[in-house]
């Protein structure tokens, strides 16, 4: 009796989970990218900036520095979550945490670069150094991208 009855509240389970497209169209496929590691930190980063952006905006105009920054910023996670939403799923398993928070790091040190760019010329020690890191965090993101 027991069995019968964990068969059937296992069926009934699977038949709830079981997503039929209606006639005429597509089924739906979830993109496994979006169950990374990776993405659910870049994820996160987004909601933060969007959260930020948001309460901001409230207060600033658009020209205040913080929210340029962030939107700068934002812009810069999109990318990298587009970037992740590219990736084969035959291999989602190099989406993991520790390229999830290079990716992170890189917003960060690329938005380090952007402002010091903004604020002295190309040639600067500054901001040779800023940019020479967001190319060491690029390469790395590459060489486990492929």
């Amino acid at each position: 009796m027991i069995g019968a009855l964990v068969l059937f509240s296992t069926s009934v389970v699977l038949a709830q989970n079981t997503r039929k497209p209606e006639i005429g169209k597509p089924a739906v496929v979830e993109n496994p990218v979006r169950h990374s590691a990776a993405y659910a930190e870049m994820l996160l980063l987004r909601t933060e900036l969007d959260a930020e952006i948001e309460a901001l905006a409230i207060d600033y105009t658009d020209e205040y520095p913080k929210l340029k920054e962030g939107r700068f910023k934002l812009a810069l996670v999109k990318k990298e979550l587009d970037r992740l939403l590219a990736v084969k799923p035959a291999e989602v398993s190099k989406l993991t945490l520790a390229l999830g928070k290079m990716m992170v790091r890189k917003v960060e040190l690329d938005t380090d670069f952007w402002i010091l760019k903004n604020k002295y010329n190309e040639e600067h020690p500054d901001v040779k150094r800023a940019k020479r890191r967001v190319e060491i965090f690029e390469a790395s993101i590459r060489e486990v991208l492929g």
